[in-house]
């Protein structure tokens, strides 16, 4: 009898380490990757990411071949992974996520595809370039059963992480009353974007506005997760043409104010900032917090005699400098998204209604309610 348990034993015991060994596999299997569109500046954040393994780069759908092929060769992927077709590319190599890289008008014709596939997909900011295609694009996701995340660079910070943390110990700064966010440059011509790039950036149609759809995007999506996803009480913007010269057909300077029952947020959003700048601060009844960039941060609240400044970095706080190990770890069911967190299409709705209402009162000239 001995024997025999012994040998059941013997049999269990590595039974168990080859389904552990199994599941320990699949759980490290890269995620099948395609690529929608190239033109966009920040498609190199992609195909630049060395030695990463949660992600296989099965497809790249590209119309503008000369774009396309020069990518392949400065970033080693194969010619034979490119398409001109998005739906072929979808159909041939059968992703299971989809990142999109092109105008964010395409956006709307990314989801239309790859929804009713069950293809994941990850959006660059903003979700879209009005409501009504937001809208439809979460409706779509929903229906389907698929994520839908947009990527802000700003989500990638150890400031913006730390900050948010700051804000939710009432005990440092109380509630908060007013933010002001400050995000741009010196303009994307002025910075050299790729003709590709400048060409839909510089759109009405493609892009959805200039520096207010740009740049204000930053300020909503990261005042709606610091508000938990509560609905303004007014939008007013202020949009205005420094150098019509350069960008003829959009706003270069844009100034939103949104207000909400108890606190008050103003972005600043520019192409005509002396240099690039992200920037936030937090103001409380007892104390404020000031991220300059992704690592230094000033705060002082009224226990403190004088302010504050520290380096903050992934090693003080929990955040994914990665967006694209997000995603993954999304898909993967490893972490779960915020209902109203920076990348969350709850949160980018509201985003897109809070620009829709800021290009009304710019337009109008008038104060738009909620």
């Amino acid at each position: 009898m001995k024997t025999v348990r012994k040998i059941i034993f013997f049999y269990a015991f590595f039974f168990f380490l080859f389904t552990d060994f199994q599941a320990q596999t699949v759980s490290k299997k890269s995620i099948r990757l395609a690529i929608a569109g190239v033109t966009h500046g920040h498609a190199a954040f992609i195909l630049d990411r060395k030695g990463k393994t949660d992600f296989d780069l099965v497809g790249v759908f590209e119309t503008n071949n000369e774009l396309v092929k020069g990518y392949a060769k400065k970033y080693g992927f194969s010619p034979a992974l490119i398409f001109s077709n998005l739906n072929t590319m979808l159909d041939s190599v059968k992703p299971e996520a989809v990142v999109a890289f092109g105008s964010i008008l395409d956006h709307m014709k990314v989801i239309e595809a790859c929804a009713p596939r069950g293809i994941h997909v990850m959006v660059e900011k903003p979700l879209a370039t009005d409501l009504k295609q937001a809208e439809r694009m979460v409706e779509l996701a929903k229906k389907y059963h698929i994520y839908l995340l947009t990527d802000y660079e700003t989500s990638w910070y150890p400031t913006t992480s730390k900050s948010f943390q700051l804000v939710n110990d009432s005990n440092f700064i109380g509630r908060v009353k007013k933010v002001v966010i400050h995000d741009g440059h010196q303009g994307p011509k002025e910075i050299g974007v790729g003709k590709e790039f400048l060409d839909w950036l510089t759109d009405p149609i493609q892009n959805g506005g200039g520096a207010l759809m740009d740049f204000g995007c930053y300020g909503a999506n990261l005042m709606t997760y610091l508000n938990n996803g509560q609905s303004p009480v007014s939008v007013t913007a202020v949009t205005q043409h420094f150098k019509p010269d350069v960008y003829p057909k959009v706003e270069d300077e844009a100034t939103i104010i949104i207000t909400y029952p108890t606190s008050q947020c103003i972005i600043q959003a520019s192409w005509n900032w002396p240099f690039s700048r992200k920037d936030m601060e937090i103001y409380g009844e007892t104390g404020y917090i000031i991220s300059l960039n992704s690592n230094i941060m000033r705060f002082r609240n009224r226990k403190m005699e004088t302010e504050q400044s520290r380096k903050i970095t992934s090693k003080d706080i929990e955040v994914f400098e990665d967006p694209f190990s997000y995603f993954a770890n999304v898909i993967n069911s490893k972490i779960k998204m915020a209902e109203y967190g920076l990348y969350s299409p709850h949160n980018n709705l509201m985003v897109l209604k809070i620009l829709d209402a800021a290009k009304k009162s710019s337009e109008t000239g008038k104060t738009i309610t909620f």
